[in-house]
């Protein structure tokens, strides 16, 4: 395999793992915290979502390091 198709492939793994933690993150968020998620909806204002997406990954990664 060449150099770039080596590259494609890692930047493609790269960019599904990114993918798949945010949209767990999101339906964990939907899940457990919905009056945030509504409110932002309804209001249109995103920050009080990124925020608490944040929390949620922070808790996350935060819960994993503590294994290793």
């Amino acid at each position: 395999m060449s150099t770039i198709g080596r590259i494609s492939v890692s930047l493609f793994t790269v960019v599904a793992v990114i993918s798949i933690v945010l949209a767990a993150a999101v339906i964990w968020l939907f899940l457990t915290q919905p009056v945030t998620v509504a409110n932002a909806v309804n209001d249109g204002e995103i920050s009080p979502l990124v925020r608490s997406l944040g929390s949620v990954l922070y808790n996350a990664f935060a819960g994993i390091l503590k294994y290793l």
